[in-house]
């Protein structure tokens, strides 16, 4: 009786409720995209130096941080459904509040708000979890992570066209706007369209607060597993956060350029989610494809500080980076699925949000003095470093799943 296929309607409601939640997820990042390239030309625009830059980046994760394992606990509980449209909706606002932020430390204030209302990543996992069998959970996280790519893609580029940075704060506003006006189409898709996947939370007992922390470090694989998401974005984060202003200074773009490499990062990255993730977890493991997808973030970062004035490598190197993301974080977040029991997918896939929260905070405060002490190439140095270590903990997480199994 356990191996019955499921019944054909079921089937059907399960690929329609994937097809829905990644056309909102897509809608939502594509807003999110919008804003990602513009912040440091946004800070500038306040006449803020890179330090700044680098915290109105950490302001965002910080909130992330603390909401990621509330918004993931709370969904198990009252469900996946009403999170979503909170989150969702007060994602919104936040873009128009930043759209019209009279100075940079509001702005700031905006951006911590904005992470601890958008701190949805680990409730659109634990909904795509309910509905998908643990052997295909890589393969539809590569899915999400595809879509989330696909927003980024689309985003990055609308910003850098709207966007006119030579009028000041205002040449950011019609950019922001459309990120809200794409927010609320997604807060409105989720009300339209998306079903509650959460029928027993009501029953589920209540926790102590940091029980579900508690239990996390305790499990052999989930543990391991959250040190290499901690490890392996705090590199990328450092990156990401001088990115546009390393890219201003070795080839003198701004956000039109910067907006362009990110299009063939983020089709790269689709591509790769959609037909190469979950067809390697299926074929060499979750923990292996991990792996592989570590070396190749080492490797692409590591082309950075050897570009010079040659853009085209800088490029190269920043698509096998993201090759080798969609290869690694769709895998943690299976790894973590199926480890996790099935009344606690949020909880635990919030501590994984958490844990790459943390990293987005503390990646860019070391890599702002190491833009500006050492040299505007080390945060990539730094980054290739990291993933050694995190290649390590990863073959750690391979032993453990075997013992588990």
């Amino acid at each position: 009786m356990s191996d019955a296929a499921p019944p054909p309607q079921k089937t059907t409601q399960d690929n329609r409720a994937l097809i829905i939640l990644l056309s909102v997820v897509f809608i939502n990042i594509a807003g999110f995209g919008v804003v990602i390239p513009l912040l440091p030309f946004y800070a500038s625009s306040f006449g803020a130096p890179a330090w700044q830059v680098i915290i109105l980046f950490s302001a965002y994760s910080l909130g992330n941080f603390f909401a990621e394992p509330l918004w993931g606990k709370l969904s198990d509980r009252i469900g996946r459904r009403p999170v979503l449209m909170l989150t969702i909706f007060g994602n919104a606002l936040t873009y128009v509040l930043l759209a019209f932020a009279p100075d940079l430390w509001i702005a700031m204030l905006i951006r911590f708000g904005g992470g601890i209302l958008t701190g949805n990543i680990s409730t659109i996992q634990g909904y795509l979890a309910d509905v998908t069998p643990p052997e295909k959970r890589a393969g539809r996280m590569g899915f999400i992570a595809a879509a989330f790519s696909l927003g980024f893609v689309t985003g990055p580029v609308l910003g850098g066209l709207l966007a006119h940075p030579d009028q000041g704060t205002a040449g950011f506003r019609l950019p922001l706007l459309i990120a809200a006006g794409l927010a609320l189409t997604a807060g409105i898709g989720v009300t339209l369209f998306v079903r509650e996947t959460r029928h027993v939370h009501k029953d589920a007992p209540r926790r102590a607060r940091f029980e579900g922390l508690t239990d996390a470090l305790a499990h052999p694989v989930i543990r391991r597993v959250l040190v290499v998401s901690l490890i392996a974005m705090a590199g990328f984060a450092g990156m990401e956060a001088t990115f546009g202003l390393w890219a201003k200074h070795q080839f003198s773009w701004g956000p039109r350029e910067i907006s362009f490499c990110f299009l063939a990062i983020g089709v790269t990255a689709a591509l790769a989610q959609s037909l190469l993730t979950g067809w390697m977890a299926r074929r060499i493991g979750e923990a292996a494809t991990l792996m592989c997808g570590l070396c190749l973030i080492a490797l692409g970062f590591g082309f950075q500080p050897l570009v010079g004035q040659n853009w085209m490598i800088a490029v190269l190197g920043m698509i096998v980076v993201a090759l080798g993301q969609s290869l690694a974080f769709p895998n943690i977040v299976a790894i973590i699925s199926k480890s996790a029991p099935h009344d606690r997918q949020g909880e635990m896939l919030g501590l994984n949000t958490a844990a790459g929260a943390l990293a987005r905070i503390f990646g860019p405060l070391v890599a702002a003095p190491l833009f500006t002490g050492i040299g505007p190439s080390a945060p990539f140095a730094v980054a290739a470093g990291l993933c050694l270590p995190a290649l390590f903990m990863a073959w750690r997480v391979s032993k453990a799943v075997r013992r588990s199994a």
